[in-house]
């Protein structure tokens, strides 16, 4: 972004003050910021109490830092706090899901009741494949109830779970299944993708030729499609769960018991294992989904449209709405242009009251127009969120005007997988909002922007994001490795949270996210590493060298721009084709996953490298982003840029 337009988006002089009945009636009142300053543990406790405890915890919070203990010697049960508090509290009968299939052809409501009885025949099953306390299941899966069924069973017989998004490849599976030793692997043998089957078990099986430490395969029948089977390995999921007795005793365990872990692309090629504890992150999901989206469980209807393969999914799918004993739409699909009025014809007939999503999402929808809209009745919504990115105020102004009818609270947030829950946000009925930010932290959250020494820049300055106190559902650590945990967060400034964003308060002290200072890329909300698109480009037996860039776009927030220089053994006219380019994209594909194929790939002979060799992927940007070039004495030799920069002239910007 440059300066002028920053300059611009600091001094945006809109506000929306919170509607006068909504901010009267708020779960959040003014006076919790101050309650939460007095007393930041105490604060915390109370919240905590939200929940159902077998033995209550005898210390807050145990700070070494960078690890954290929170919650010592409470004892608890996710599942338990998830479900079987709600069944025991007379609402079993209520909808815990509004399930809609890809396409709409299937609706299932899943009551508490039924949860709670699929949940313990589940955990029942796992026992009897041989899962305990402690050995960690890989689930991968669409968006189908059995995917929740699935984790809170984890959760409930204490088995740390790893989810993987449903369209990584086997490759990028395997991996994960590596790093965490699964035992298990939960997955299905298809999926619905615009009103098409798909397969997902295939890519299992290529995976598991590399993963020696899985001993069974738990297989739930979704498409009916044929499957290959390995009938040492594999059991249907209809064969062990279905049959398996709903009566299930669930034990207590540590608050600091290991919850689950969630990959997360660093700025090496090696995804980083992301350590999340029960106690506190059960608190701090709970705390921000009750109070960030002002949740009333008898009356709400909350749609969270992520995926549950990533952390928003985790948070404010599975854990937040269910201790909350809220009523959730879980849809399998996703919006695309041949079904383009699907999203508003599900908020008018479940009656949708808060909507959570992403600028991808939102600019999408903006780029197929309003008149989409019109048809339907959506005046049930009453709060909207934003998540995954930075939203520009256009896209701000859209979600509000013309899918809230101009009345709508958006809450902004800012947030990590590493955080495990919102940290930085409008309250709904406190704060007068303003399109873009994302305003202030939450009670009991310690945030700060400082300059390259570590000093609070103050009101009107910029620099990097930092948490300066430890918090309830912070990440416990990289998965098997310490030392990289604290390279990554914690090596920067002392004793202090790098959270690898760049942000600005404005005059009023408010703060902007900027975006990512690392080489890691945020496209649709997910965070890719460039060093991972890298490497997979250069597995390509045709490329020599590739250099990959996140380059600003309308619609994802950044897309991948890839530079690769052929190995000399491919012909010059073999590369300059656009098969050679579209295989390229292919492969990256099939390496990573589709959500990481480079938007361009340009073919150049050389790359811009300084004389020390190291490729200089900052002026690689600039030209991606059509920016004034920056100093290029340093560079071996000069000219490559502006040769580079012609053929980006004359390149195509792929789309899929």
């Amino acid at each position: 972004m440059t300066e002028p337009a920053l300059d611009a988006l600091l001094h945006e002089g809109r506000r929306f003050d919170p509607p006068v009945e909504l901010a009267e009636n708020a779960n959040a009142q003014p006076e919790i910021y101050e309650h939460a300053a007095k007393d930041r543990l105490g604060f915390w406790a109370e919240q905590a109490r939200e929940l159902t405890w077998d033995t209550e915890w005898t210390d807050v919070l145990e700070w070494n830092a960078p690890f954290a203990k929170w919650f010592l010697g409470g004892k608890l049960n996710a599942s338990v706090n998830a479900v079987d508090r709600h069944v025991a509290a007379g609402n079993g009968d209520k909808v815990a899901f509004h399930w809609i299939s890809d396409g709409d052809t299937e609706r299932r409501d899943v009551t508490y009741a039924d949860l709670k009885r699929e949940v313990c025949k589940a955990a029942n099953a796992l026992t009897s494949l041989g899962v305990g306390a402690g050995d960690r299941v890989t689930i991968y899966m669409p968006m189908i109830p059995e995917t929740v069924v699935t984790i809170l069973a984890c959760a409930r017989i204490g088995a740390p779970h790893n989810v993987v998004f449903c369209g990584f490849s086997s490759d990028s599976l395997s991996g994960r299944i590596n790093d965490s030793d699964s035992k298990l692997v939960v997955t299905t043998d298809g999926q619905y993708r615009r009103g098409e089957p798909a397969p997902v078990k295939p890519a299992v099986d290529e995976a598991l030729k590399s993963t020696p430490g899985i001993e069974k395969v738990l297989v739930v029948r979704r498409t009916g499609t044929d499957v290959e089977w390995d009938e040492g390995r594999d059991v249907w999921w209809h064969d062990v769960v279905e049959p398996a007795s709903d009566d299930h005793t669930p034990e207590p365990f540590d608050a600091e018991h290991p919850l689950f872990m969630m990959y997360t692309s660093g700025t090496t090629a090696k995804p980083k294992g992301i350590l999340h504890t029960t106690g506190g992150y059960l608190t701090q999901a709970a705390f921000t989904h009750r109070m960030v989206f002002d949740l009333k469980p008898d009356t709400d209807v909350y749609w969270c449209a992520a995926d549950i393969g990533w952390i928003t999914g985790h948070s404010y799918i599975v854990y937040g709405p269910l201790v909350n004993g809220a009523t959730s739409v879980m849809y399998e699909g996703t919006p695309h242009p041949a079904d383009k009025d699907r999203w508003w014809k599900i908020i008018q007939d479940l009656k949708v009251s808060i909507l959570y999503t992403a600028p991808t999402t939102i600019r999408t929808l903006m780029k197929w127009g309003a008149e989409v809209l019109e048809p339907y009745d959506l005046s049930s919504l009453r709060i909207l969120g934003s998540v995954g990115e930075p939203i520009n105020p256009e896209a701000w102004i859209w979600y509000r005007e013309n899918v809230g009818g101009g009345r709508t609270p958006v809450v902004d947030t800012w947030w990590q997988t590493e955080t495990g829950a919102i940290m930085i946000t409008p309250l709904p009925g406190i704060t007068a909002t303003k399109p873009g930010a994302a305003m202030t932290p939450l009670p009991g959250i310690s945030a700060d922007v400082v300059d390259n020494s570590g000093k609070s820049v103050g009101e009107s300055g910029g620099g990097l994001l930092v948490l300066t106190e430890s918090w309830p559902s912070m990440l416990r650590g990289i998965w098997g490795d310490d030392e990289r945990y604290q390279e990554t967060y914690w090596s920067r400034f002392d004793g202090v949270y790098f959270a690898g964003d760049g942000a600005k308060k404005d005059d009023d002290g408010d703060i902007w996210l900027l975006g990512r200072v690392d080489d890691v890329m945020n496209v649709s909300g997910h965070r890719i590493s460039t060093t991972e698109v890298e490497h997979a480009l250069v597995s390509h037996p045709s490329v020599a060298e590739a250099a990959v860039v996140g380059a600003t776009d309308p619609t994802t927030g950044q897309a991948i721009v890839a530079f690769v220089t052929p190995r000399g053994s491919v012909a010059e006219d073999e590369s300059a084709g656009e098969e050679f380019v579209q295989g390229l994209r292919d492969h990256v594909a099939k390496q990573i996953g589709p959500i990481a194929k480079p938007r361009q790939v340009l073919v150049t002979p050389e790359l811009p490298k300084t004389r020390s060799g190291k490729i200089m992927r900052r002026l690689l940007r600039d030209i991606a982003e059509n920016r004034e070039l920056g100093d290029v004495t340093t560079l071996l030799d000069p000219t490559v840029t502006e040769a580079i920069r012609d053929r980006m002239a004359g390149s195509d910007t792929k789309e899929d």
